[in-house]
């Protein structure tokens, strides 16, 4: 007997667990998973883009739109800070970040201070505003590389 063929990769694996945590956001319009990863494929810590702890989802507002104090803007946190906020272990010095979607400008100055090196993303779709524009910017002058991850085309199902 030979071994399975057709095992995911490394990076289908840990954009699947970023893709699965964004699926535990309430965001209504949404939904961003970040998984990050230590240099020998270790997950770390994940996260997802939500309102912080002891500010309930059901009193805090999910507009996009409107008074700042009446949008979610003020209020949440995107998966990346969370993912950060989340370890616990020490220095993430070296590590990898799995994201769903680029990060903006305020995440990445705390992915750069945190020292992770490697974004992997799966969508830019806002890659031409002023905040994206600006996280690789930053990127670029901290030395963290950011490449978009390449879908396999391959389904991944979960049965639960």
């Amino acid at each position: 007997m030979f071994k399975r063929e057709d095992y995911i990769s490394w990076d289908e694996y840990f954009m699947g667990v970023a893709l699965l945590s964004a699926q535990r956001s309430k965001d209504p319009n949404t939904q961003v998973g970040a998984c990050i990863v230590s240099a020998d494929n270790k997950i770390l810590s994940m996260g997802y883009n939500g309102f912080p702890i002891g500010c309930s989802d059901d009193e805090f507002p999910w507009n996009r739109e409107g008074e700042p104090y009446d949008n979610k803007y003020f209020y949440t946190t995107h998966s990346e800070l969370n993912a950060i906020l989340n370890y616990r272990g020490g220095s993430l010095d070296g590590s990898k970040l799995y994201v769903s979607l680029f990060p903006c400008n305020e995440c990445a100055k705390a992915i750069i201070q945190a020292g992770i090196k490697t974004v992997i993303y799966a969508d830019d779709k806002y890659g031409l505003t002023p905040s994206v524009m600006a996280s690789k910017r930053m990127f670029r002058a901290a030395g963290v590389e950011f490449v978009r991850y390449e879908p396999t085309g391959r389904k991944i199902e979960l049965e639960l």
